[in-house]
């Protein structure tokens, strides 16, 4: 029984997709790109943080949530780096793609010293990377909110992006809302094909999206 065990926990862990905190910086194999939907994160936990993200003055769609590197199998986070801390004015030069200064040092924490760029660099490759896909402008066309196939966001973003094929998008959702579109991009932000970790789709045909307020 001992042998079986130890055997079912490799398989597990063969199989599952691993984060790896304190790894060095530098050494990964992509990147993913993860665009928001701000609406929807307004309705989950926006409002109820009082984000300034969420004010209906600001107009959001969708938003830069970050760009992280990846492994093939597994991701690193929160690595070793030489490189400084970005100074409070290259965080706030963010918020027009990413909604606050906060995510944006929390990006930096948690993703771009992983990159093991400056975070100027980082910043600016985050947001070169932003700029390379075009963001379906039906949605912001929605004056109410709908439901829909999870699989009809993945297809408004492929026809607005002909460079992209199936394997290199994956549609997200949580607790009934779509959350996000992740692009995966090379290190030198050409799409590439996801890793199985990343390529899941939601499957879900009724998902809830609401609309730019």
């Amino acid at each position: 029984m001992r042998i079986l065990g130890t055997m079912l926990l490799a398989l597990i862990m063969g199989t599952s997709p691993a984060r790896a905190d304190g790894d060095p910086a530098g050494a990964f194999d992509y990147y993913v790109l993860a665009l928001s939907w701000s609406p929807n994160w307004c309705a989950l936990e926006g409002d109820a943080r009082q984000s300034p993200q969420c004010d209906p003055r600001q107009d959001r769609g969708w938003v830069l949530h970050g760009l992280w590197p990846q492994y093939d199998r597994g991701w690193p986070a929160f690595c070793r780096t030489t490189q400084r801390n970005p100074p409070r004015g290259v965080t706030e030069g963010m918020t027009d793609i990413m909604g606050t200064a906060g995510l944006a040092w929390y990006q930096w924490k948690k993703h771009g010293r992983c990159t093991g760029l400056p975070a100027e660099d980082y910043f600016t490759l985050s947001r070169t990377a932003y700029d390379s896909i075009n963001r379906p402008e039906v949605f912001r066309r929605l004056d109410k909110p709908v439901r829909l196939p999870a699989a009809i966001v993945e297809e408004a973003f492929l026809k607005a992006n002909p460079q992209l094929d199936k394997d290199m998008l994956t549609i997200t959702c949580r607790d009934g809302y779509i959350q996000e579109a992740r692009v995966c991009l090379s290190k030198n932000l050409d799409p590439v094909a996801c890793g199985r970790d990343v390529i899941k789709d939601c499957s879900l045909g009724n998902a809830r999206f609401e609309p730019v307020r």
